[in-house]
């Protein structure tokens, strides 16, 4: 017996239900107290926290992202190596150049392209 996409859908469909609706009600906050001895702390204010976990990170992401491309650029070299110089990409569309495939010139000529059959 074979079931339907629609049916086994409908089945993953409930089971997650199901297990959201359980574990929504299994979640409750904590209902301890401040042990006794302990200081209560202040609360954090929501600027350093974001400066905290989001400015620093970003940072040093930009900074470790200068230490490896300055040099580079200071000597000159190009961000890819063994890439072509901008003027010999064909981005435009066709051009008269030295740089294209000759097009084919008969239905049994093999130049240009990967020679598809349909």
């Amino acid at each position: 017996m074979t079931t339907s996409p629609q049916s086994l859908a409908r089945r993953l469909l409930v089971v997650l239900l199901a297990a959201a609706a359980l574990g929504l009600a299994s979640a409750t906050p904590a209902v301890a107290d401040v042990p006794v001895g302990w200081s209560e702390p202040d609360d954090v204010n929501m600027v350093h926290a974001l400066l905290l976990l989001g400015a620093i990170p970003l940072g040093l992401f930009l900074l470790i992202a200068l230490a490896v491309y300055v040099p580079s650029l200071a000597r000159g070299e190009r961000l890819t190596p063994g890439a072509p110089a901008v003027e010999n990409q064909w981005l435009g569309g066709p051009r008269k150049g030295t740089a294209e495939l000759a097009g084919p010139d008969g239905a049994d000529s093999e130049a240009g392209g990967a020679s598809g059959r349909w």
